[in-house]
């Protein structure tokens, strides 16, 4: 028995090595590469640079609208998360305690969405948005990336809150307080982790959206992080390694920061939200 658990521990063990390295490996490649000159990647792509330098970030910043683009994609982010937390978290919670005729079904056909794929819906979208004036705007790309995110929110929240006992409402309802004011002061406190974890899925649609952000955008007022690459595409800047290196560095970057310093929250809510939904 040791020694098929020391096995498993050991096959476990490689598994995670590998995940991990299949991970990590892509990033730290071109994070090195990113300091490295265009003939130091071409002569070898695994070597370190002759130098520490930031001029390809420098190069970066020079050769596409980073800054503008980076500036737009935090608002649009930041923005949508706020109305995805604000606006699904409540309507999860009326899903998790009022029942009321046909509310079965319509959380089932909003289920059901989940399993619809992103691209199947790009045409409606963009004629949607079309029509009520929103193209080539933020507020364009944040109705399109609340939308996205609501099936699965909605899903999370309302897996939690079926959790909670109604005692804890009832009590605060016996003794005076409303139906907001519980929601707020009771309920939201307890369910901190996956608020994170709607937050961060949020934060994904949002920050690394290509496509949508392409069709919905056409000038680079409103254009948001991951169309910056696009710039470097064309031979004038794709010849530019380093420089498409550091681009890219910066594209990714933010995605890991906010995951590292909400992975406890994210991964406690995910946790909780399968095993107790």
């Amino acid at each position: 028995m040791t020694i098929r658990k020391a096995t498993a521990e050991g096959l476990r063990l490689i598994f995670l090595c590998i995940i991990m390295c299949i991970s990590l490996v892509p990033f730290i490649w071109t994070f090195i590469a990113s300091f490295k000159t265009t003939p130091e990647i071409l002569e070898s792509a695994i070597s370190l640079p002759d130098q520490l330098s930031f001029d390809n970030y420098i190069s970066a910043f020079q050769k596409a609208p980073l800054l503008l683009f980076f500036i737009n994609s935090t608002i649009v982010t930041l923005v949508s998360i706020v109305f995805v937390l604000l606006l699904f978290s409540m309507a999860a919670y009326v899903f998790a305690r009022h029942k009321f005729k046909g509310s079965e079904w319509l959380f089932s056909f909003l289920s059901l969405s989940l399993l619809v794929p992103t691209t199947a819906i790009i045409f409606p979208l963009y004629l949607l948005v079309k029509q009520i004036g929103l193209y080539d705007t933020k507020a364009g790309l944040m109705f399109v990336y609340v939308s996205l995110s609501m099936p699965i929110s909605i899903y999370i929240f309302r897996s939690f809150f079926l959790t909670i006992p109604k005692d804890m409402e009832e009590s605060a309802y016996m003794e005076g307080s409303g139906f907001v004011r519980t929601y707020f002061q009771i309920i939201v406190p307890l369910v901190k982790p996956v608020f994170a974890t709607a937050a961060i899925l949020a934060y994904l649609t949002s920050w690394n959206d290509f496509l949508y952000a392409l069709l919905i955008t056409s000038g680079q007022e409103n254009r948001t992080i991951p169309l910056v690459m696009k710039y470097f595409e064309s031979q004038q800047f794709g010849s530019d390694l380093g420089a498409v290196f550091a681009a890219a560095v910066i594209v990714i970057l933010p995605s890991i920061v906010v995951y590292l310093l909400l992975q406890r929250q994210i991964v406690s809510g995910l946790v909780a939200g399968a095993t107790k939904g």
